[in-house]
């Protein structure tokens, strides 16, 4: 080893690719001193073929705070609400002091149990908590791709049993809510109604945006959102009378910061109508699960899919309720349509042949069922 001694500590001397390296070691050992030769030997070596030195792994909260937050700052600067999303659900992790302080690679499935019992006990709701996972899971999935750590780190599963919106309005609802809401809430709500918008895609509609016959929505909350929406008289008829009255390049102008309504623009008009008609509470997303649901039993999944403006067919089903008449009308025309049913080809024919006029299918036999066994009074 190439140490020598100067004053009261060790320094080393010795010469890598041509270049000669001399440096203290700061210690009076010459044991400690020698192994600091060494190490910086074995750093220059792995340098020089390419091999980085591990760096340490950052704790959740340095890396949501110096790396995850810068990152969708600049990646959702369009979508303010997918930022502010990113935003509430670190806050909430980082509330926690336990998972907070704790090195990416040392957070276990028992830590993140230990966090989800927390936030029960202060009485959030599934739904709630599931938001907060995502971002976890979102993050752990950063930290690989981007070699922070350098094993696998934790499945984080979503808990089950999350309630999504099942609430579909009736025409009668619907009747009554537009009668009497107020004109800006009147004309929000048949637009999503009729055309299945989100609302924020509705708030922020241009002119620009109504071209011909249909609604153009140029980007959304994901790649598919982009597309072309056919009107309905009554929403042609509604935007035709805003034309005349608007001088601003937004269909729904609001003195805001963004130039057009938002949520809190509808607030006192969307409980009013609910108040004046009488109507059970709704979120406006209502207007949208409404308006799918309608559209489910006449077009095929992926047209369905399409309008709504969604990437995976999965979320689509979410949106479709089906409602007891229709699954009843969809029952009748199968029954009725088919003399065999499900049957086998000789049960068919015995029964055809049983039959003295030939009128004895399933589908007679299902309506003389249904007339003797009539539904009780006040059934859906």
């Amino acid at each position: 080893m190439a140490v020598y001694r100067r004053g009261n500590v060790w320094w080393y001397k010795f010469t890598f690719s041509g270049e000669q390296i001399r440096q203290s070691t700061k210690q009076a050992n010459k044991r400690f001193a020698q192994q600091i030769e060494a190490a910086h030997k074995t750093a220059l070596a792995k340098g020089e073929v390419g091999i980085r030195e591990r760096e340490p792994v950052p704790t959740l909260a340095d890396f949501a705070q110096t790396i995850f937050l810068p990152f969708t700052e600049s990646t959702f600067a369009a979508k303010p609400k997918t930022q502010r999303y990113y935003e509430d659900g670190v806050k909430r992790l980082l509330e926690y002091d336990r998972i907070a302080r704790e090195r990416l690679d040392k957070i276990t499935t028992d830590l993140i149990s230990k966090y989800v019992s927390r936030r029960r006990e202060k009485g959030l709701q599934i739904s709630s908590i599931n938001r907060e996972l995502q971002v976890l899971r979102r993050m752990f999935k950063l930290a690989q791709e981007w070699g922070k750590v350098e094993k696998a780190l934790p499945q984080v599963k979503m808990l089950p049993g999350e309630r999504h919106l099942e609430r579909v309005l009736s025409f009668d609802e619907e009747e009554q809510y537009l009668d009497v809401a107020p004109e800006l809430a009147r004309d929000v709500g048949m637009i999503l109604i009729d055309c299945g918008l989100r609302p924020e895609e509705c708030f922020r509609l241009r002119w620009a945006n109504v071209t011909g016959d249909c609604l153009e929505i140029h980007f959304g909350k994901t790649g598919a959102a982009r597309r072309r929406i056919p009107m309905t008289p009554r929403v042609a008829a509604v935007l035709d009378m805003r034309r005349g009255m608007v001088e601003s390049d937004w269909v729904f102008p609001a003195p805001t910061k963004s130039s057009h309504i938002e949520p809190s623009s509808l607030k006192k008009g969307h409980a009013r109508a609910l108040l004046l008609g009488k109507v059970s509470p709704f979120p406006l997303y209502t207007f949208r699960h409404t308006c799918l649901t309608r559209w489910a039993p006449h077009m095929d999944p992926w047209t369905l899919a399409y309008l709504a403006g969604h990437q995976d067919m999965s979320i689509t089903k979410r949106y479709i309720h089906p409602q007891t008449e229709t699954i009843q009308k969809a029952m009748e025309k199968v029954w009725g349509g088919h003399k065999t049913g499900h049957s086998r080809p000789e049960t068919a024919q015995q029964t055809e042949t049983e039959s003295p006029q030939g009128t004895d299918s399933k589908g007679d036999k299902w309506r003389a069922w249904r007339d003797s066994n009539p539904r009780p009074t006040g059934s859906k």
